[in-house]
């Protein structure tokens, strides 16, 4: 198991949010600083919007992203889901496809709040673009992306990205290879303990809240 922590990467970011970048494939021009990813995932930054920031508008083509939401909010504005406000703990998909998209994420508060942003490459290119929002429930795991082609309720993938808000004492386990991310709090995973801004990359996992904020992004692949 390997495990690295945002804070020995550097500290980026553009427009009016900043971020560290803790995924990026040599697909997309990645370096020895940031981890490959699992599956067609290919990039995670945790990001924090400055208050009243925003990225401003810009496109996405043959991309799927996912956003999540840890703290605070921020509206989104773009050719899908044009008005939509994402709430804490809140999780929001775009596939561009071939059709593309363009969107721009402000804070509309004036206080930083914090996303997660994740980057799959579809599968197949020249797909409808689509746009889908999720609350996921406490205590267990929610699938906010990935699956066949017969599940309408996420966007189709051999690569799976699910969320837990776990309570003290709450335990997930998953068979097969993992990168998992840990947010707001602390759990044991595998035996050993993780805390916010840690990511880990493993094979079966097995993991519980040490209290009761743990946030975990989960990505794993059906293959």
């Amino acid at each position: 198991m390997k495990i690295i922590n945002k804070s020995s990467l550097p500290l980026g970011g553009f427009a009016g949010l900043k971020e560290t970048r803790l995924v990026v494939d040599n697909k997309v021009g990645g370096n020895s600083d940031t981890w490959n990813g699992l599956g067609s995932f290919i990039y995670l930054a945790d990001a924090n919007f400055l208050p009243l920031g925003e990225t401003h508008m810009h496109p996405h083509r043959e991309l799927d992203v996912i956003s999540i939401m840890l703290k605070g909010r921020v509206r989104h504005e773009g050719s899908l889901g044009h008005g939509k406000m994402l709430d804490v703990n809140q999780v929001q998909a775009q596939r561009a496809g071939g059709e593309g998209f363009t969107h721009n994420e402000i804070n509309p508060d004036i206080e930083e709040n914090r996303m997660l942003q994740l980057w799959v490459l579809p599968e197949i290119s020249g797909m409808t673009a689509n746009y889908k929002t999720y609350n996921p429930k406490k205590n267990e795991l929610t699938r906010v992306y990935g699956g066949d082609k017969s599940n309408t309720d996420t966007l189709d993938s051999q690569t799976i990205i699910e969320v837990a808000m776990l309570d003290q004492g709450q335990s997930i386990a998953k068979q097969g290879d993992f990168l998992a991310y840990i947010t707001g709090g602390e759990a044991e995973l595998n035996g050993q303990l993780v805390s916010d801004g840690d990511l880990v990359r493993g094979n079966n996992l097995e993991l519980t809240s040490k209290n009761a904020e743990l946030h975990l992004t989960l990505v794993t692949t059906l293959k």
